[in-house]
């Protein structure tokens, strides 16, 4: 047998390894509708717990709202479960053209092309539009499915200090001989909540004769005076070349994504990406369950006008609280803990407590950067925020770590 007992204990030994470094990630199911409050099964084969959840994507609070739901009854009674088809086959309904068409409108982009996911469409985008004369110039701490896009794609690569407007403008100058530069990023940088400066960025790009893609999977729906992204936020809504997006956070939370764009370019995803050509179409039930919501996200900003103030407010209560957390103004709130050990057994407290949350540490984040990433939602009352800032405060008295600075909290845990 190919699989012999010495090979076996290899891999035994080193989970055996992880899991005497106290960085075990021990499995969890949720027993409930994903909501604020869910039930979870933690450790496996333990009794469900009722506990409050501040680590979802479920920024507006849609992936259980009644309205949402009726709408995935109508769609699977209307159009079927499974559309057994890529979409050039025979895998698209009109519903899909809907969902497209008013994605474009709410992303204030000419075209759209629906994909099974984001990573699918950051997945086939760089190869269907780009070739060998080109580059792609990306942000250092781009997020990994653009990354693994980009590997996909023949056009020379290059990087740019995160964030650094001056240092994009060096490469921008210098890859002037090519026959098109595409700026590369995120619209919110997931593991730290931080907004890129779009507006500086587009007028980079119309000063260098260059074109820009944005990630905005984590500011769809709630960024921006009307939930449009980062790039109404910057008041640069409709000239960004290419957005590529997500249904599976703010936008009913199941799953779905998209490329939306200049025609051309999504003409030429249409034509050449390869994750829309052999992969399934989008469910016909999430298809018309997400027209619901961007029904719903159009009507008014309840919302996310609720989720901006659940932010402000968690990043205020936590602060005085004593805990280290990155500054911003996005519901993404990193609390820093930079020990991956201290972040996961505090991740274990707080559950006690009936937080949900999760310890982040390498590789999921780099080396001596360990968190606790808590998220907020529309769906979350200020009860429910009080609740884990007293659960944090309790935790954190407990390791010893309120009002601790950086080197404070390494002098103590190390990295």
């Amino acid at each position: 047998m190919a699989y012999s007992d010495k090979t076996k204990q290899v891999f035994a030994d080193e989970i055996v390894g992880i899991k005497d470094k106290g960085l075990y990630k021990d499995k969890r199911f949720i027993c409930s509708q994903q909501g604020a409050s869910i039930k979870v099964e933690f450790p496996e084969g333990a009794p469900q717990a009722e506990v409050l959840n501040f680590c979802a994507n479920n920024y507006l609070g849609l992936s259980n709202h009644p309205d949402v739901i009726a709408a995935a009854h109508e769609g699977l009674d209307s159009r079927g479960y499974g559309m057994s088809s890529v979409r050039f086959i025979c895998g698209t309904q009109d519903i899909h053209r809907t969902l497209q068409d008013m994605l474009s409108e709410y992303l204030g982009t000419e075209d759209c092309l629906l994909f099974p996911s984001c990573m699918d469409a950051n997945a086939g985008v760089f190869e269907a539009v780009l070739g060998q004369e080109d580059v792609i110039i990306a942000d250092r701490l781009i997020h990994a499915s653009l990354v693994d896009g980009i590997r996909l794609c023949s056009a020379e690569y290059d990087t740019f200090k995160h964030m650094n407007m001056k240092h994009l403008e060096k490469k921008l100058q210098l890859h002037q001989d090519k026959r098109t530069r595409l700026v590369v990023t995120d619209g919110v940088f997931s593991m730290d909540g931080d907004l890129f400066p779009l507006d500086e960025a587009v007028a980079l790009c119309e000063k260098y004769d260059a074109m820009i893609l944005v990630d905005d999977s984590h500011a769809s729906g709630f960024i921006g005076k009307t939930g449009r992204g980062v790039a109404e936020h910057f008041g640069v809504l409709g000239k960004i070349d290419i957005i590529t997006t997500t249904l599976g956070k703010a936008l009913g939370g199941a799953s779905g994504g998209c490329v939306a764009g200049r025609k051309e370019l999504v003409e030429l995803c249409r034509q050449k990406a390869r994750p829309y050509l052999f992969s399934n179409s989008l469910s016909p039930v999430i298809t018309a369950t997400s027209i619901k919501v961007i029904e719903l996200v159009t009507k008014n900003t309840e919302r996310r006008d609720k989720l901006e103030w659940n932010a402000n407010y968690f990043r205020e209560k936590i602060t005085e609280a004593g805990l280290n957390i990155r500054s911003g103004d996005t519901p993404i709130v990193p609390v820093m803990l930079f020990n991956a050990k201290l972040a996961n057994d505090m991740a274990r407290d707080m559950y006690a407590e009936g937080i949900y949350v999760i310890g982040f540490f390498f590789p999921v984040v780099p080396n001596g950067q360990a968190r606790i990433r808590v998220q907020l939602s529309a769906a979350h009352t200020k009860e429910h925020i009080d609740k884990c800032v007293a659960a944090f405060k309790k935790i954190g008295e407990k390791y010893g770590i309120l009002g601790l600075d950086k080197k404070g909290i390494i002098d103590k845990y190390g990295l």
